[in-house]
């Protein structure tokens, strides 16, 4: 008696067609997704306000701008939407998309989801020159003398940093980390001597730059910032695969042909000109640069060439929203863009810090 063979098992297994189409699909969703919010977000927040503009009236104007027909809105509002709304919403994609990028640079550089670029001093070191410029009621570049003063203080703050933290041709990230806790330390307090020495009105003005705003945007100011930001974003995709495996570790990815320390030296250039640009139109808005990329990274995954594309166009979108916000919710009064941007992050950082710990059993 000769025993039949039994019939071969259906393969459960799926060839790498399908395998390679999922994989692609999460990060395919996610960016017509993020592309959508930000799109949507530009037109709502250019249609309301004190003034509101029907969003059929925009699309036709912004077709007649491009010679495409359509006609410019009727009355008033051809000048409220291009003067005002298009400016401020235009400068909130710029800031948010800098601001989320090198947050997102950050955390890839340090390894650490709690990084943002606050870490390195750029953020209070702009925030010294502008209210250094306020406080002395600086003139001398007109308009453009905040913003200047701003940008240079924080690329001049961030070199501080890099060189006070460099050792035998070595920067660890701890000493980094450590030296850039003193210089915000320095930079707060030199913030509130200048503050100690302003006069009323003053301390009016650099309040107000302090908690982060929109409501001075300009076309003018949008353009001395773009070229910055333009460059930085630009260059922010390219490091994405040496941060995959600086990720791995600094003795793997130098074995894997990583200088570190170069590497190290180009993105906190990048990340100063980022933040610097954004912190030097806007002032301080906070947490940015910390939420958008983590919550990028939860969805796409810890790969940097999906992570910065995306938390560039995250960072823009919430912004926006943001921004739509902080004009509306207590109109005709304005929420400061920083004071709602720190109500939300702030618990999402805590959430953050507790979720972290636990994963990792504490952090002894």
């Amino acid at each position: 008696m000769t025993a039949t063979a039994a019939p071969p098992a259906a393969s459960t297994t799926e060839g790498p067609g399908p395998a390679r189409r999922r994989r692609w699909a999460v990060p395919a969703l996610l960016g017509v997704g993020l592309t959508g919010l930000l799109a949507l977000g530009v037109l709502v927040s250019a249609s309301n306000g004190a003034f509101a503009i029907p969003l059929g009236d925009i699309l036709a104007s912004i077709a007649h701008k491009l010679g495409l027909g359509g006609a410019p809105v009727e009355g008033t509002g051809e000048s409220v939407l291009w003067n005002i709304r298009f400016p401020r919403v235009v400068l909130g994609v710029v800031v948010g998309a800098s601001l989320a990028c090198a947050g997102a640079l950050m955390q890839g550089m340090f390894g650490n989801p709690l990084a943002e670029p606050g870490v390195i001093g750029v953020s209070s070191g702009a925030a010294v020159g502008a209210v250094c410029a306020i406080a002395f009621g600086l003139t001398f570049a007109g308009n453009w003398t905040i913003p200047l003063c701003a940008f240079a203080a924080g690329v001049v703050t961030v070199s501080i940093v890099y060189f006070l933290s460099r050792s035998g041709g070595r920067t660890e990230v701890v000493t980094l980390v450590l030296t850039g806790v003193a210089v915000n330390g320095l930079a707060g307090a030199l913030i509130g001597v200048f503050i100690f020495y302003a006069d009323n009105d003053e301390i009016t003005a650099i309040t107000f730059w302090q908690m982060g705003s929109l409501s001075q945007a300009t076309w003018p100011k949008i353009l001395a910032v773009l070229p910055l930001a333009a460059i930085g974003l630009a260059l922010a995709p390219t490091y994405g695969r040496r941060l995959d495996l600086l990720a791995l570790g600094e003795r793997p990815a130098r074995h894997l042909g990583v200088d570190v320390e170069r590497l190290r030296l180009h993105l906190i250039v990048i990340v100063a000109l980022l933040t610097g640009a954004a912190v030097a139109v806007s002032g301080v808005i906070g947490f940015i640069g910390l939420v958008v990329p983590h919550l990028i990274r939860m969805a796409a995954g810890p790969g940097h060439r999906a992570l910065l594309p995306f938390s560039t166009i995250g960072g823009a979108a919430v912004i926006v929203w943001a921004d739509l916000a902080a004009r509306t919710v207590a109109a005709p009064a304005e929420i400061p863009l920083g004071i709602l941007t720190a109500l939300v992050g702030s618990p999402f950082f805590f959430w953050l810090l507790r979720r972290t710990r636990r994963r990792q059993g504490g952090w002894a």
